[in-house]
């Protein structure tokens, strides 16, 4: 894990470019890709000081013709495609080396993240520039019975076991530092494991409330027994890492 404390800088309104990269990971998300562009374009603060930077995980649907469609009708826009399926986390890597700026704003692709929350979570860092991740709490998970509970339970167990200060560690809405995030250690899923790594590293953390909507289009990649199932050995792993590393704090040169 990372031995040093990336620096931070914080967001000028007045200064002219790109200030942070909206990277949206999707894997056949046919029908949300237009409307969440649309959506983004409308509501995102600062217009022309943001990147979006589409991450298609070897899509099987009609998903890659409509990124093509994104990037005629949106000048914003970017697209990379995997040639075969690699995982979420993976896909977020890629992009995290392909943005062009220092700040990440991943946003999931089935319109679940509700794009005025941007705002706030900018807002984050703004108040104090320390802050190297901002993680979204939903307030009101609007999703089935079963899939609240599951997520409510795993969320409870990953707390009591890592204690990483963040309720809603599985909410993909998070604004994350590029350099914090390519010092992550790499295996599927460590994308749900963000808070607990800026904890056991000494990054400063923020949690904001944000909105929690229905999926737009498409269906969820995961059920609720695969989710809980692959979400346990996850977590054995990464207890396994933290217990195998020793986190010097900030490393500076005296």
């Amino acid at each position: 894990m990372a031995a040093t404390r990336p620096c931070l800088l914080p967001f000028v309104p007045e200064v002219m470019g790109l200030r942070y990269t909206i990277l949206i990971s999707v894997l056949n998300e046919q029908g949300n890709i237009l409307p969440l562009l649309e959506e983004l374009q409308a509501v995102a603060p600062y217009p022309g000081e943001y990147e979006v930077l589409f991450v298609d995980d070897g899509s099987t649907d009609n998903t890659p013709v409509e990124l093509q469609q994104a990037k005629a009708k949106f000048p914003f826009v970017r697209v990379m495609r995997h040639g075969t399926r690699a995982g979420k986390s993976r896909a977020i890597r890629t992009g995290c080396h392909a943005a062009k700026t220092d700040w990440i704003m991943m946003v999931d692709g089935d319109m679940q993240n509700d794009p005025r929350d941007i705002a706030p979570m900018l807002a984050a860092v703004e108040r104090d520039p320390e802050v190297k991740v901002v993680c979204g709490i939903r307030r009101r998970r609007d999703d089935t019975l079963a899939k609240k509970i599951t997520s409510r339970l795993g969320n409870g167990i990953r707390r009591s076991l890592l204690r990483d200060g963040c309720p809603d560690t599985g909410c993909g809405f998070k604004l994350v530092h590029r350099a914090a995030m390519l010092e992550l250690p790499q295996f599927d899923a460590i994308h749900r494991f963000i808070p607990t790594v800026a904890t056991y590293s000494g990054w400063k953390m923020a949690n904001v409330p944000i909105n929690d909507r229905k999926r737009h289009a498409g269906r969820s990649k995961y059920t609720n027994l695969g989710r809980a199932a692959v979400g346990f050995f996850d977590l054995l792993g990464m207890l396994w890492m933290l217990h195998r590393n020793t986190m010097p704090g900030t490393a500076r040169e005296v």
